[in-house]
């Protein structure tokens, strides 16, 4: 069965009823611009629908309703952020309307089941730690390139968390304003990292987005440049066994070999054998199979 009749055969199958009183969960993977929400039981079975993140007041009813067609053990949501992981509240996003919202109390009051909260990018390592690149091992990092910069890891078989979750986009990485004058465009620190190497960064320094730059632009030196030095600071800092990058960024090919150079330039041999950065395994599913892996542990 391919992949695309597999999908209708189970939309049939959650319709009709089969699966009701069965162990199914609910995933939610948060975005600024869609809610994607899966039903499922792991990679193989989960099917999804997708919705567009407008008030949220219309984004959370739209996706209370939708979960609320299947029987439900536990919904795990993997948010974007600032997030409070202990309230279940999206704090100082920069979408005005979302702020001090309470994301995972809506979900659980709306569908009462028990529900696991966290952000996107920590759910999406700890699905390619369920089901990707990083099983078999309890030390990884994953960092996602797009929109903006976001990384989560897991030390010793469990999640990082501190105070809040870790923020790995907004690093400061070195800047030489002779070589690269762009003055970043993140709103809260400038030339951070997501300041200096994020999508928007791209675009608003070379008055293009990356998908229309030429594979030898030469954006993307820097772009590895940039990347290099934060993935050079978490090595020294959370010692990785895999380091994983995904995003829209990151669709880039040549990336790859650029930043694994680089890194290995930066870090001189001083930690021995780097472990290489590597495409995320689960794509554009590791968000959603996270927050899966969130409610079945919940």
């Amino acid at each position: 069965m391919n992949k695309a009749a597999g999908t209708r055969f189970m939309q049939e199958m959650l319709t009709s009823g089969v699966f009701e009183g069965s162990e199914m969960f609910g995933a939610i993977e948060a975005g600024g611009t869609k809610f994607v929400c899966g039903v499922g039981t792991g990679p193989g079975d989960i099917v999804s629908t997708q919705i567009p993140t407008t008030s949220p007041g219309e984004t959370l009813a739209r996706t209370i309703a939708w979960l609320a067609q299947h029987s439900l053990r536990a919904v795990g949501i993997g948010s974007f952020g600032p997030v409070d992981l202990r309230s279940g509240f999206i704090t100082s996003t920069p979408k005005s309307a979302w702020k001090n919202c309470d994301l995972a109390g809506a979900i659980g009051r709306g569908l009462g089941v028990p529900v696991r909260f966290d952000t996107d990018v920590n759910a999406a390592v700890l699905g390619e730690a369920r089901w990707g690149a990083a099983r078999g091992v309890s030390n990884c990092l994953y960092l996602t390139i797009g929109t903006g910069i976001g990384g989560g890891a897991i030390v010793r078989g469990s999640v990082l968390h501190g105070l809040t979750h870790p923020e790995m986009g907004h690093i400061r990485v070195p800047h030489d304003w002779a070589d690269d004058p762009f003055p970043g465009c993140c709103p809260y620190h400038g030339d951070c990292l997501e300041g200096l190497a994020s999508g928007p960064a791209i675009a608003a320094r070379w008055g293009a987005r990356g998908e229309d730059l030429a594979p030898d632009h030469p954006a993307w030196a820097l772009e590895a440049k940039y990347l290099a030095y934060g993935i050079a600071n978490f090595v020294c800092t959370l010692s990785p066994e895999r380091i994983l990058v995904g995003g829209g960024v990151m669709r880039q090919a040549q990336l790859y070999g650029r930043i694994n150079a680089e890194v290995e330039r930066l870090l001189g041999g001083y930690v021995g054998k780097i472990p290489p950065v590597t495409p995320a395994q689960l794509g554009e599913r590791a968000g959603l199979l996270g927050a899966l892996a969130l409610a079945m542990d919940a």
